[in-house]
């Protein structure tokens, strides 16, 4: 133990170089121009109203509360439940954090425990005696024999920190995981919404068109309109009603689409009473600094874990290069039977120390070593993308909202225009004051103004989700990580004996 002790304290060292997490951003903003604090608004009920940036606001862990919809809540709720993806992603993480507890135990000596009993008889000619005379023979042992890498140069920690590494990594994949699950709740949801929206304006549309057939089909019963114009009507009418069944379809597959987010099959309903009514548009949005947003990203906090991993395998491969330093010993006791185990003179000990180096083999550890080097490099290159594509996420989503808001004012005013025009139109037409290509250019017109109302209301709830998803979804506000995934070191090794299957009803096996 002596021995152990003094190898212990040499083994101070460490190979290959320490990791420095990458320098943040000093950027303070994510457009070339200064942003504006407020988005325009709507005169419109839903979805209507501005919106203002917060920056540095933090960012809610339940973020999609903030559409204050009970619904949708109760959906994110089922789907963190019952969606396999999360329990995979929380398996993940139990086996990263089980092999990191694996890889610590190599830190210390490994103590096995060892016995043996013989006993033999033999005869007596065997030893040149007669043939009457029987020896018998007897040997037990017994002992306890520990072994310690030195690790003089540090690679078996190198490789526990390494092994730590990538258990961050898999806990950020899993952040990743819930961010992706509930970002796609959530805009499923509006999707959901929005096609009952569309199928709504639709069916309006179709009611108008519908009034008026029967308007121009009385003009023409009264000479005044063609059979042109009834039949141009009728192809109207129809090529209306043949946009709602792909829309139908759609609304079916979005529907299926959300059964599987919140992990039930296809037979199952929820979401029924999902409307854009029913969602309210969130008017003030968290904006993180680029500072803040390295740390909120899971996807930028997993790049840099799997640099950290590459940096610690550095020095695992240079390690390898060196000296291996192995310490052994035993003890134990040796006699010639039970009943002389523990007498005096029976014990028995055994100190050993052993030192390898490879001095020939073709150029493997040099070139795993300089693959190691290059993997870091790869990773770091991979850190940096992380970090630009995180930035072009949240400039996306920045320039989307400010759009969303532009476009839905000028589609609310396009659609008052649209119905007026069109009122004004059928009344005109009924007097004969216009020909019936007048009425058909303003049902046109409303109903395409229609449409893109209700598109562009879907469209700002949908892209105030990405921008939530793209600051990192407040996942430091909450607690995903299940207790069960993160384990627990262990010291003593003790046989799995409830693992054991014994054979029943005549069954071989174990």
């Amino acid at each position: 133990m002596a021995v152990l002790t003094g190898a212990a304290a040499l083994a101070g060292c460490t190979s290959g170089p320490d990791f420095v997490r990458p320098d943040k951003p000093k950027e303070q903003g994510y457009t070339p121009e200064n942003l504006v604090p407020q988005t325009a608004a709507a005169t419109v009920a839903d979805g209507g109203a501005a919106q203002t940036f917060l920056p540095s606001a933090d960012i809610p862990g339940q973020w999609w509360t903030l559409f204050r919809s009970g619904e949708l809540n109760a959906l994110i709720d089922e789907a963190l439940k019952a969606n396999p993806d999360l329990d995979a992603a929380q398996a993940s993480l139990r086996q990263a954090n089980e092999a990191l507890y694996a890889q610590q135990g190599a830190l210390f000596p490994t103590i096995s425990a060892n016995g043996s009993a013989q006993q033999q008889r033999i005869s007596g000619v065997q030893q040149g005696g007669s043939v009457s005379q029987q020896l018998v023979y007897g040997v037990t042992t017994g002992s306890l024999n520990i072994s310690y890498n030195a690790d003089l140069w540090g690679g078996v920690r190198r490789s526990v920190e390494a092994q730590r590494a990538q258990a961050e990594f898999q806990r950020f994949q899993l952040e990743a995981t819930y961010l992706t699950l509930t970002s796609n709740v959530v805009v499923a949801a509006i999707n959901l919404a929005s096609l009952r929206g569309q199928i709504a304006a639709t069916e309006a549309i179709l009611k108008i068109e519908s009034d008026a057939l029967r308007v121009v089909e009385t003009q023409f019963s009264l000479g005044g309109a063609s059979r042109a114009d009834v039949l141009a009507q009728r192809a109207t009418l129809t090529a209306t009603q043949a946009s709602l069944p792909p829309l139908q379809k759609q609304l079916a597959q979005q529907r299926n689409q959300l059964m599987t987010l919140i992990g039930k099959p296809p037979t199952a309903d929820a979401g029924q009473g999902l409307l854009l009514s029913s969602l309210k548009l969130p008017e003030e949005l968290p904006l993180s600094l680029p500072s803040q947003l390295v740390e909120q990203r899971p996807d930028v906090r997993s790049a840099e874990a799997e640099l950290h991993t590459a940096s610690a395998n550095i020095g695992v491969a240079i390690a390898n290069q060196l000296p291996q330093v192995t310490l052994t010993g035993l003890w134990g006791m040796a006699s010639g039977g039970l009943g002389t185990a523990f007498m005096p003179g029976t014990g028995i000990w055994t100190l050993g120390a052993s030192i390898a180096q490879t001095l020939f083999d073709g150029g493997k550890l040099e070139h795993t070593k300089r693959a190691a080097v290059a993997a870091f490099d790869k990773a770091a290159a991979q850190y940096r993308s992380t970090v630009l594509l995180a930035f072009q996420d949240v400039a996306n989503a920045l320039r989307a909202l400010q759009s969303d808001a532009d476009t839905l004012k000028a589609t609310v005013a396009a659609e008052q225009t649209a119905a007026a025009s069109l009122a004004l139109v059928q009344q005109q037409y009924q007097a004969g004051a216009v020909n019936y290509l007048t009425l058909l250019n303003a049902q046109q017109t409303y109903q395409n103004a229609l449409l893109n109302r209700v598109k562009a209301q879907a469209q700002r709830y949908s892209d105030t989700a990405a921008l939530f998803q793209a600051l990192g979804g407040g996942w430091w506000n909450r607690t995903d990580v299940a207790p069960a995934s993160k384990g627990a070191p262990g010291v003593f090794n003790l046989p799995p004996v409830k693992d054991i299957k014994l054979p029943r009803g005549g069954q071989q096996g174990a």
